[in-house]
């Protein structure tokens, strides 16, 4: 009998993709299954900007059989309830896009279409009363879920904020444990098999070859497996998502650890605020046709909590995928399969996504092509359901102070989003369509956030009296509100649990 069995992963590039990939593979494979090595070079950065999660990421941690506390520690991180969105909508207002729900769906009702009924009522002017995360993220408290039957106390989604070069070190050390070998050193060459194209080997700068069964690029923007030698393709969205620019730099740590990212729109582009233990992550993300260099690196060093504690620096992106993602017998994860600015933090759930649905559709040596082309259709439609999500934040906008704005505003916008955006101003409805990441409370908080008026709310909401809705938001405010001021500190409960 011919054996088909992947005997030899390859996994090309390190940083975050490369080290979860090496992680997830080793932990599911198991050190007997074939045989993984991952090659890096210290000579080549990472782009490492990505340090803020959603909850998605405390599934991954409990599929590799990760500590919480000890991956807190480790990557001096903390917790994440949401993020906060200033100067969005219009200059001077903000909003909170939290984690879990708002309120309680009551008689097969969304709980939207009640709050909509009292709010176009002048009722209900402020939703963040009825989420325990953007209520809690305001106070600066955390905790995590406990049994307390009906309590929001038992319901409580978070994220993290953690510092990417010290998670690629904590999953190397934990995939070396499982045998991955890791190897020093850049490469310079790629080998296809002339009979099929295939992948053959990788050639280091010393000469050292490589073969491989399997090949997992995670080489960042260059593509080096995928593009530069199979000729994947990219589809671009600078269209829909003209920012292609990012200034990154680190700031001294400020007394309060806010339990949130914020994201500060400015006039073309926004900045990104993300508080870690021992220092506060930023980055200013900007349209290069609006904006130079010089200009978008002076407004984030003056909107900085604390002192530089590095030279800003910049990173160049093109936003879009690769028209296919997994080629003959390389796969793309990370920047090497595609980028969407981090506006919802989405990368690191992608890398995690890609990992998933590749290991639900695991090859042997015959690569079949039905399983390929699956692949690839399910990590496109993934993408483009992120794409459309944060396309909404730029052009749902009442700013008009800027060239940058009015483009957004006025912008074509996929077909998808925009039936999306014609159901919500209707009557306040929003879907989450099959499996896509962000839920209808998600749609719902960016759409009412960023000043989307619904011309009514959902009729079937009228099932309760005006005097019953009023009764039962009365009672669901007044349980999320006691439930944040029962919630310790957030700085406090890190110093408790898993201070660095």
């Amino acid at each position: 009998m011919t054996d088909n069995r992947i005997r030899n992963i390859v996994i090309v590039g390190g940083g975050t993709a490369g080290w979860m990939a090496a992680a997830t593979l080793s932990r599911i494979l198991g050190p007997d299954y074939a045989r993984i090595t991952l090659i890096e070079s210290d000579e080549i950065g990472i782009i490492g900007v990505g340090e803020a999660t959603i909850p998605q990421m405390a599934t991954f941690n409990r599929m590799l059989g990760i500590d919480e506390n000890e991956f807190v520690r480790a990557t001096k991180g903390s917790f994440k309830l949401g993020i906060q969105f200033v100067d969005w909508g219009r200059r001077g207002h903000s909003y909170f896009h939290p984690f879990g729900k708002y309120g309680v769906d009551m008689q097969g009702v969304s709980f939207h279409a009640y709050f909509l009924r009292l709010h176009q009522l002048g009722e209900a002017p402020d939703i963040d009363q009825w989420s325990l995360q953007a209520k809690a993220g305001q106070m600066d408290k955390f905790m995590r879920p406990v049994d307390a039957g009906r309590s929001p106390l038992s319901d409580i989604a978070y994220a993290f904020h953690f510092d990417a070069g010290l998670y690629a070190r904590f999953l190397r050390g934990y995939a070396e444990a499982r045998g991955v070998t890791r190897r020093e050193g850049k490469v310079v060459d790629v080998t296809l098999r002339g009979e099929d194209g295939f992948v053959q080997s990788v050639t280091m700068e010393d000469g050292t070859t490589i073969e491989g069964d399997l090949f997992v690029d995670c080489s960042g923007f260059r593509g080096l497996i995928i593009e530069q030698a199979l000729d994947a393709g990219f589809t671009d969205w600078s269209k829909y998502l003209p920012c292609d620019r990012a200034i990154a730099v680190p700031c001294e740590s400020v007394p309060e650890w806010t339990p949130y990212t914020r994201s500060t729109a400015h006039k073309a582009g926004w900045q990104w605020r993300i508080p870690l233990q021992h220092r506060t992550g930023n980055g200013h993300v900007f349209c290069s046709e609006y904006m130079s260099d010089d200009e978008a690196t002076a407004i984030l060093l003056a909107n900085l909590d604390g002192k530089p504690v590095a030279d800003p620096r910049t990173v160049r992106f093109r936003t879009g995928h690769r028209n296919k993602f997994w080629v003959k017998n390389c796969v793309a994860l990370g920047l090497a399969g595609g980028f969407i600015e981090p506006l919802e933090s989405t990368a690191i759930w992608l890398i995690q996504s890609g990992l998933s649905r590749f290991l639900t559709m695991f090859p042997d040596k015959q690569f079949n092509q039905a399983d390929i082309d699956r692949y690839n259709r399910i990590m496109a439609t993934d993408y483009e359901e992120i794409r459309d999500f944060i396309v909404l934040h730029y052009h749902a906008t009442e700013r008009d102070d800027s060239p940058f704005w009015d483009y957004c505003r006025n912008m074509e916008i996929p077909e998808r989003l925009a039936e999306k955006m014609r159901v919500f101003r209707s009557h306040g409805r929003c879907f989450r369509e099959n499996e896509e990441l962000f839920n209808d409370t998600s749609w719902f908080a960016v759409m009412h956030g960023q000043l989307m008026t619904p011309q009514g709310f959902d009729p079937v909401a009228e099932v309760m009296t005006l005097d019953e809705t009023r009764a039962r938001l009365a009672h669901i405010r007044e349980a999320i509100a006691n439930s944040a001021e029962y919630m310790p500190n957030h700085r406090d409960f890190i110093q408790e649990n898993c201070a660095a």
